[in-house]
């Protein structure tokens, strides 16, 4: 009898040393399983990085990617409008993509004519005031006679057909872009760790005016974790409209007689610059939207001036005026902010 309770004891241990071991196997076939899709994603987003900086890819072997989205700079330029090859000048201020993964962005340029970003990346492209390629077979053409290139495209879509594709550069440049990670701000500190020191006390009470009297969070949102600090919806401020006003309805009649639609529209747009005033009717035809852009994220916000869709308003003081002008036209009455008022609100803004 106490041989066989042995025997017993002796095989239970055995089979929790077995269930062990393939509890370990499995862990590890797991691991795997979820390192792999990491490292393929790893090599698409070095891929990415490598199409975002080669100059090579534009009309004049001038302009890349990051030279109107500078990583110092917030991924903008500090331009007021775009520059792209031969100097030739856009209609259209270099929005950030240091906050297009933390905002949650679904529609993409001032004027949301995208609404994914495999689109939106190619576009720069091939329009003829960015990189000036003249469609998407000189953009495959290029990449293709570069071996270092057709290495990569191997090893970042091993499970693809060989040839390179727009749609394959398109997923490489959204990996880079989606990677970019705008850096923890004062106020993810105080809101996410509850770290009450990461904003000073003026820019407490500046938060205090964008939630309440200064009505910011209407439109820049605060309940996401982290704040995406944009409701992703357009509006209208009034920037611009002013020198087209007296030409608004040959302007419109000639947008909805052409009717375009995606890179289309951003070729249009930047080479147009009253039409370019005219947002996201370039994407609708609706009149309702005459003069409405898509509201920035305002994530690194110090970092990114000059501001609004044309780079017209220089400064973070500038634009600071500009918002509560039009926030009291909206209300109907006057949002009357203090001088010190606006110096707490400003200290907000650039805590974010």
């Amino acid at each position: 009898m106490r041989q066989s309770s042995h025997t017993y004891v002796y095989c239970l241990i055995g089979l929790i040393a077995l269930l062990g071991l393939v509890a370990l196997a499995l862990r590890s076939h797991l691991a795997i399983g979820k390192a792999e899709p990491t490292s393929q994603t790893s090599l698409q987003i070095a891929l990415g990085k490598e199409l975002f900086n080669d100059a090579q890819l534009s009309a004049d072997g001038s302009v890349r990617c990051a030279s109107c989205h500078i990583p110092d700079k917030a991924y903008t330029d500090g331009q007021r409008v775009a520059v792209g090859v031969h100097g030739r000048t856009g209609t259209r201020n270099t929005p950030s993509l240091a906050t297009v993964e933390a905002s949650g962005d679904n529609t993409f340029f001032w004027d949301g004519r995208r609404t994914a970003l495999e689109q939106a990346v190619l576009d720069p492209l091939t329009n003829p005031v960015e990189m000036g390629l003249h469609n998407q077979a000189e953009l495959i053409e290029k990449i293709q006679a570069n071996a270092a290139y057709r290495n990569a495209f191997v090893q970042a879509f091993p499970d693809s057909k060989s040839s390179i594709t727009p749609d394959k550069i398109a997923s490489a440049l959204v990996a880079y872009v989606r990677s970019l990670k705008s850096p923890e701000s004062a106020y993810d500190r105080y809101a996410l760790q509850g770290d009450h020191t990461a904003l000073s006390p003026q820019a407490q009470l500046g938060l205090a005016i964008f939630k309440g009297k200064g009505r910011c969070a209407e439109c820049h949102l605060l309940q996401s974790s982290p704040a995406t600090l944009t409701d992703h919806a357009y509006h209208r401020t009034g920037v611009g409209l002013d020198a087209v006003n007296q030409n608004l309805p040959a302007l419109t009649q000639s947008i909805i007689d052409r009717s375009l639609h995606g890179a289309a529209i951003g070729d249009r747009v930047a080479t147009h610059a009253d039409e370019a005033q005219l947002g996201r009717f370039n994407v609708t035809q609706d009149p309702a939207d005459i003069g409405l852009f898509r509201t920035p994220s305002l994530r690194g916000v110090a970092s990114t001036a000059p501001y609004m869709h044309d780079g017209s308003v220089a400064t973070l003081d500038d634009a600071i005026d500009r918002e509560v002008y039009y926030r009291s036209l909206q209300a109907g009455y006057p949002l009357s902010l203090s001088v010190e008022e606006r110096r707490d609100l400003k200290a907000f803004l650039q805590a974010l």
